[in-house]
């Protein structure tokens, strides 16, 4: 019978190879997967790698998707190195949004521009306050960090309908469930004209550059990652691990409401019930997929965001369903766990 059988020395190449192999098996599995729909394979392709960075303006859209998602997966970043499974992001990110869109809503024509400071800090705020909400209650009563972070996602999304549908709702917007336009003051400058690209684009490089120290560079960062490790070691250290479980929700948490203030602050320039498209979820992909490295994280971004703007032309060009972004990412997950399955075990013929 077949079983798996644990390398005496995984391959460390492979470690940093595995991601490319799971996305050509992802390319050959959707191009198997346009054959089967009918659909011609080759212009399949070139909607989802071709499309997204054909022009300077589709690039320009290209940065606005992958900004949230490598904000987002900074942030996850930490916690999964500390072994803190963060896996409602999407709540957090959220949470931030709504923060973000109260003081966003109390901008009037004569407010100064300035005021996007506090509405891009009430993300953060937000969203930390959500990933304390696990954090405390794992601390308190270890409570499994992940059913808590997940379930509160959806309890996010019921505070979401309740505000655009009950006291935030614009009295003229012709009862579509929204607020108001946020005023121009209240939104996030943009880069360049013609472009929908803002200074979370900056933001989120600067965000690089700090995980990045943070990590590999500071004795907190090694004592975070040495409690992810191995947990005795660490205790043997002296390092905490409550302090390193309340650094890593509250910095995930900061990271994806700052998201989300910047989408709702920017692109979006309103709160409205379609903000939550799964940019928190998608975001474990990229994290995992970037080998949770901040500068692999930003070509994971770059990658997943080809995703999301390659289903939406798949809908219209293609008249494939939504649900392809979701079957892309999902394939490109599953394909990088068993590359890294396969990088840390062999498959061996014993007889039972």
């Amino acid at each position: 019978m077949l079983r798996l059988e644990a390398r005496p020395q995984p391959s460390a190449g492979w470690s940093y190879a595995s991601p490319l192999l799971a996305l050509a098996i992802t390319v050959v599995i959707g191009v198997l997967l346009f054959v089967l729909l009918g659909k011609d394979p080759v212009r399949g392709l070139q909607i989802f790698f071709w499309e997204p960075i054909k022009s300077p303006y589709a690039l320009s859209e290209l940065m606005v998707k992958a900004t949230p998602l490598l904000i987002i997966a900074l942030g996850l970043a930490v916690c999964f190195r500390s072994n803190v499974w963060n896996i409602g992001a999407e709540g957090q990110y959220l949470i931030g949004a709504i923060f973000a869109s109260g003081v966003a809503l109390s901008a009037g024509p004569s407010t100064s521009g300035w005021i996007v400071v506090p509405v891009l800090l009430a993300g953060v705020l937000g969203g930390m306050l959500w990933g304390g909400i696990t954090a405390l209650l794992r601390d308190r009563f270890n409570a499994n960090e992940i059913l808590v972070s997940l379930m509160l996602v959806y309890v996010a999304i019921q505070v979401l309908n309740y505000l655009v549908y009950g006291p935030w709702k614009d009295p003229q917007g012709f009862n579509f469930p929204q607020t108001k336009t946020f005023e121009s003051a209240a939104q996030i400058p943009r880069l360049m004209e013609g472009s929908r690209v803002n200074i979370g684009l900056l933001l989120a490089l600067v965000g690089v550059g700090l995980v990045w120290v943070f990590l590999f560079r500071t004795y907190s960062g090694f004592a975070q990652q040495v409690g992810g490790l191995a947990p005795a070691a660490a205790r043997y250290a002296g390092f905490s691990s409550r302090k390193a479980l309340w650094v890593a929700l509250l910095t995930s948490g900061g990271a994806a409401g700052l998201a989300g203030a910047l989408e709702v602050a920017g692109p979006i320039g309103q709160l409205t019930p379609h903000v939550p498209v799964g940019y928190g979820f998608a975001a474990i992909i990229v994290a995992f997929v970037g080998r949770l490295h901040p500068v692999g994280i930003v070509f994971s971004a770059i990658l997943m965001s080809m995703f999301y703007i390659g289903g939406e032309l798949a809908q219209s060009r293609l008249g494939l369903p939504r649900s392809i972004t979701g079957v892309f990412q999902g394939l490109l997950l599953f394909a990088l766990l068993a590359c890294d399955t396969l990088i840390a075990y062999r498959i061996v013929w014993k007889r039972s």
